[in-house]
């Protein structure tokens, strides 16, 4: 092996704790509805300005593929997808790619973004999305055990032949 290929993965960086929290604030904005957002909006009672930086819009972005996980990707498809920027008064930028054409809920969730990276707001935001956390676990969990209940094991005998 030549001295600049290693056999080992290189290390995994350290995780910023501010990117763990907008990934998973955003993660829940992805899977909740406009009215999840619009709750936890609410629950926070944010009075401050927000600048549009770019205002919602909807596009097409090319979705791709590989036949089997791992082979040659392709062209699947198109999808349509939202996507907003804003800055609040203090200063944060929020941004938001939402599937989709709902520019309402792309707006909110840009919003939750920038105000995640608030130090005033950051908490708030996490307690205001439990219950849509909380909702969406249920549903995972339902969805997981219709699917094991479904779920076949095949297995071979030996015949008496076969030995």
């Amino acid at each position: 092996m030549a001295p600049s290929q290693s056999a080992s993965p290189p290390p995994e960086l350290p995780r910023d704790p501010m990117v763990a929290r907008r990934q998973t604030v955003m993660a829940l904005c992805a899977d909740g509805t406009l009215d999840d957002l619009e709750a936890v909006m609410d629950a926070l009672a944010y009075e401050g300005a927000v600048e549009d930086l770019r205002r919602p819009e909807t596009g097409l972005v090319m979705v791709r593929g590989r036949m089997g996980g791992d082979g040659n990707p392709f062209n699947f498809g198109e999808a349509t997808v939202t996507r907003a920027a804003v800055r609040l008064q203090s200063g944060e930028t929020g941004f938001a790619y939402q599937l989709g054409r709902d520019v309402k809920k792309a707006r909110l969730a840009a919003i939750l973004d920038a105000l995640v990276q608030n130090p005033r707001y950051s908490r708030e935001v996490e307690r205001a999305m439990d219950p849509l956390r909380i909702r969406l676990a249920g549903e995972r969990s339902t969805c997981e055990r219709r699917t094991a209940a479904t779920r076949v094991n095949f297995f071979t005998m030996v015949r008496g032949e076969d030995q």
